[in-house]
């Protein structure tokens, strides 16, 4: 099992302590992803804003199935819109997995969900982890696949490589095709293939076996995609002249350093997001406490990288796994720090725009409404993967475990945390 996502953290969390660095509360609506969607009140970074200004998640139900979630930001309501194994089985109706339990279902929506210019929703399934008296070769693969919200359905393209999960799923639909990169889940090092989807055909075509975990895939504005290799180096597509180039990356002009995980031996989940106009990619190592920015409007053959500062300054370790770049260029995080005996771990939520000297802390997030989903049993007894949400002895209730973060058009922020899996909607500077 992976050690760095099967726990919530990398680090113990305390009781809470009061706000660090005098930071005011920013308070959160709490909406409860529907409980039937996950077993163990998890999803991870999937979720995003369609076009119609709806937000889509992913969720993890595992051994058993997959979901994805639609949050109506107008009526405050959610519904599933896609069955994953329930999708499968429509597509391939001969193929047993349509019907698979265990380590073979399709047991997560793990994709950093994309929006296509259509306004389709781009994600995709992958595999969960195996008991006792179960082998990785008992799942056959993930798929990914597009929702169409105009009209209520889902196409399911093919496993892209047999026995691997679907990481990674970016559209480029001026050109017809969309990026894959897929998950073996092998530790300490991975494979991780990426790839050309035909999305007419739904044919693939393998570029390169990246083996780094947990890869994010980007465009920039000429149509050329970028994925993460083991090591350091940034593997970059070009479809116009069908190139692929392998690139050095340098941080402030010089190699990544050891600490700032970016080249790791063994990699490490690096989430990364481009601006909508394609010329900067922004960068979080998952507990590096950095952010970086790379200019993607080169053509050489390293990806030149600067450093902006840490996302919380006075934090002894983060845990950032949402990240995202809103639609007007700015970088946020949901971070969450681990301080000293007096100031506990606070999940906070940090921004970062062009021209800013350093990322911004808009302090630590708490939840508005405590009593938006239930948390004890008709006996009494704590309901089973809802320790996430913290009710401090002040009073104040907090969430711990960020997954996913998500700029809405009209400035909304979402984060999605889990135990149990709720989303949370708030404007900052606003009460």
């Amino acid at each position: 099992m992976n050690s760095l996502l099967a726990t919530p953290l990398c680090f113990h969390l305390a009781a809470l302590g009061a706000p660090d660095d005098g930071k005011a509360w920013l308070r959160s609506t709490a909406h409860a992803i529907p409980k039937e969607t996950t077993s163990e009140g998890s999803g991870y970074f999937s979720i995003i804003e369609g076009k119609n200004g709806r937000i889509y998640v992913g969720t993890a139900k595992y051994r058993e199935n997959a979901y994805l979630v639609e949050f109506d930001p107008a009526t405050k309501s959610m519904k599933m819109v896609v069955d994953a194994m329930a999708e499968i089985r429509r597509a391939f109706p001969d193929r047993p997995d349509g019907f698979a339990k265990g380590f073979a279902a399709q047991a997560k929506i793990h994709t950093r969900n994309n929006t296509g210019e259509s306004g389709k929703i781009y994600f995709a399934t992958k595999q969960g982890y195996p008991k006792e008296g179960e082998t990785r070769e008992d799942y056959l693969g993930g798929y990914p696949m597009v929702y169409d919200p105009a009209v209520g359905s889902t196409r399911v393209y093919d496993i892209p490589v047999p026995r691997q999960g679907v990481i990674g799923i970016t559209p480029d639909e001026s050109r017809g095709v969309a990026y894959i990169s897929t998950c073996s889940d092998e530790r300490p090092v991975e494979s991780s293939h990426f790839l050309i989807l035909d999305l007419a055909s739904g044919k693939y075509r393998d570029i390169l076996d990246c083996r780094h975990m947990y890869a994010f895939i980007v465009l920039d504005h000429r149509g050329r995609s970028y994925h993460p290799i083991l090591g350091g180096e940034i593997a970059r597509y070009d479809p116009s002249a069908d190139r692929l180039e392998k690139l050095k990356q340098t941080i402030d002009g010089g190699p990544p350093a050891a600490d700032s995980l970016l080249a790791h031996p063994e990699s490490h989940p690096i989430n990364w997001d481009a601006t909508r106009d394609g010329r900067t990619l922004y960068a979080v190592a998952m507990s590096g406490n950095q952010l970086y920015s790379y200019r993607l409007d080169g053509d050489g053959a390293a990806l030149a990288g600067k450093s902006h500062g840490k996302l919380l300054p006075k934090a002894k370790g983060t845990d950032c796994r949402a990240m995202c770049v809103g639609p007007k260029g700015t970088a946020w995080a949901a971070v969450t720090g681990s301080y000293d005996d007096e100031k506990e771990a606070a999940l906070h939520l940090v921004s970062y725009a062009a021209g800013d000297t350093a990322p911004k802390d808009h302090g630590p997030i708490a939840v508005a409404n405590p009593a938006y989903t239930e948390f004890i049993d008709p006996e009494g007894k704590p309901l089973p993967f809802h320790h996430g949400i913290k009710k401090r002895s002040d009073g104040v209730t907090v969430p711990l475990y960020p997954m996913g973060v998500c700029e809405a058009r009209d400035g909304t922020l979402y984060v999605i945390v889990i135990d149990p899996y709720t989303l949370l909607e708030m404007k900052p500077g606003r009460d």
